[in-house]
């Protein structure tokens, strides 16, 4: 995960929406990726996002992480500067007022509410011990219980029926590296909100299979690290009937499957490695070649995921995912490298492949890559390069299958469009400042279901703004619409959380995305223009 600011996070709470009389069935988080069942009515022919209001929160890091709670009609926000979470009343979406500040000595990480119920994930003041959960009523805003959950609790969400919160807990290691504490996820039972009831679920049953689940493309790599230790659960999303729920491991490249019924990881699902040396999957790799060029390179991206979600096409459940990448980078370890400082194989990376010498900061030499693979370690040489993140959003089956990648769309998206900067920092405005490194980093997601039509939401995080996709046909996703509110180096910059509110839940009556910003510490109320 990306915290230039905190160790702060998305959260996603997912609750069941009847259908409206404007819009389908809803099964809506107030955060984060969502399935939309659908209950046919109007479908749209596009979908468009239009600025209607939003707030400053304090400065940088003040809005991470959004939630709503139709109950109340408030917005809970996650204040990354305080390690806090601030309540806003959003009775009028065009100027939200501030209601009141939760405080909590360890910080709190990620929030996410449900049927007039909020749940704050908090981490502990040391940052490796165990985290806890707390439960506030929304219209109160009385706390009414408090749960220990594993470390670093980073996100959290709603099951659909409200009665059950899934925590992923991250457990990174401290900064030397001395303690590195197991990840977990926690399942609570929040039936009884003044009793909520914790089971925990680890990754010990895979200590002995280090060698297997690397064989199969799971990164394993943290100094002296057993998989439990190893294994960072970063995001989740809860199946419609509640039976499981799919983990991302954004570090080590993989999803969990986790059995809710039995508190058991069921399956570890390897994403593989997406090749940038075919068409259509380029990517800008130099921040110092004064030029916009994407074009195909000889490397790898390492997915890594944070948010994911899941929707239902066809009698099938599909995952999606946000291919942020992310590096572990530590003062006991660091895994980042620029091409230039590693030696490679220059039968391998040829003038001829990189269009002169490989590692000249015109070409690779700039862009980051882990250490940590592509070495051949009996020349010393490195025979493959992997980058971090996969600058995409990408479709897998349920059983980790994939069936769609958006290749390069999403940076040449940012080339052609007048209102954006071309891979341009979240803290500035300078052209072509990321590219070599992760470009526009697509972070947030969020998923919903108009009529017949399935969108996805795609928070960018470095240029800003929120790209639409139609994804009802998962093999053939079309872009809709995108747009960004940074104005150069102001307005609303570093998009981290993103939240759907479907219109019959939503205070004036019409589907709303609401974005926290990080580095602008501002919150962004959207409405969803529904083209017909």
């Amino acid at each position: 995960m990306s915290r230039p600011v905190s160790t702060l996070f998305l959260a996603t709470v997912v609750a069941l929406a009847a259908c409206s009389p404007e819009n389908s069935e809803l099964l809506a988080p107030a955060i984060g990726p969502v399935l939309a069942a659908s209950a046919a009515n109007k479908t749209p022919s596009s979908v468009s996002l239009v600025k209607i209001g939003g707030f400053a929160n304090g400065g940088v890091g003040a809005s991470e992480i959004p939630a709503y709670d139709e109950v109340s009609k408030r917005i809970f926000v996650v204040n990354g500067a305080l390690g806090s979470v601030d309540v806003y009343d959003a009775q009028n979406p065009t100027a939200p007022m501030f209601v009141e500040r939760f405080t909590f000595s360890g910080g709190a990480n990620s929030v996410a509410a449900s049927k007039g119920v909020v749940a704050v994930a908090v981490q502990a003041a040391d940052g490796v011990s165990n985290g806890t959960v707390h439960f506030y009523r929304a219209t109160t805003l009385e706390k009414v219980s408090v749960v220990t959950v594993g470390a670093l609790p980073d996100m959290l969400t709603f099951s659909a029926s409200g009665r059950t919160v899934v925590v992923a807990n991250e457990g990174e290691p401290n900064r030397d590296y001395s303690i590195d504490p197991v990840g977990s996820v926690s399942i609570i039972d929040v039936s009884n909100i003044n009793k909520p009831t914790v089971r925990q679920v680890g990754f010990d049953a895979f200590n002995g299979q280090a060698a297997a689940l690397r064989a199969s493309g799971v990164r394993i790599y943290g100094p002296n690290a057993t998989v439990a230790q190893d294994f960072e659960p970063e995001y989740v999303t809860i199946s419609d009937d509640e039976s499981k729920a799919w983990v991302s491991l954004q570090e080590n490249n993989a999803l969990a499957v986790i059995d809710l019924a039995s508190a058991t990881v069921s399956q570890i699902l390897p994403l593989g490695f997406k090749n940038h040396s075919l068409a259509g999957n380029g990517l800008d790799v130099s921040d110092r070649d004064n030029a916009i060029n994407i074009r195909t390179w000889p490397v790898f991206g390492m997915y890594q995921p944070d948010a994911i979600g899941h929707y239902t096409a066809n009698g099938q459940t599909y995952i999606v995912t946000a291919n942020e990448g992310d590096a572990r980078d530590y003062i006991g370890f660091a895994e980042e490298a620029r091409v230039s400082t590693l030696s490679l194989n220059t039968s391998i990376f040829t003038s001829a492949i990189c269009g002169g010498t490989c590692n000249a900061a015109s070409r690779l030499g700039r862009l980051t890559v882990t250490n940590t693979l592509g070495r051949n370690p009996v020349t010393g040489l490195y025979d493959a390069l992997y980058v971090l993140g996969a600058r995409s959003f990408s479709i897998w089956t349920a059983s980790g299958t994939l069936v769609y990648d958006s290749g390069d769309q999403l940076e040449q998206l940012t080339k052609n469009l007048s209102m954006v900067n071309f891979n341009a920092s979240n803290t500035g405005n300078t052209a072509d400042d990321r590219s070599d490194n992760k470009g526009p980093e697509p972070e947030g997601l969020v998923i919903a279901k108009f009529g017949e039509k399935t969108m996805a939401f795609i928070g960018l995080e470095r240029v800003g703004g929120v790209a639409v996709y139609d994804i009802t046909n998962p093999t053939a996703p079309i872009y809709q619409s995108y747009i960004n509110t940074r104005t150069g180096a102001t307005g609303d910059l570093g998009p981290e959380g993103i939240t759907f509110v479907p219109a019959n839940r939503s205070p004036n009556k019409e589907p709303l995305i609401i974005v926290g910003n990080e580095v602008s510490g501002t919150t962004a109320i959207f409405q969803v223009k529904l083209n017909y």
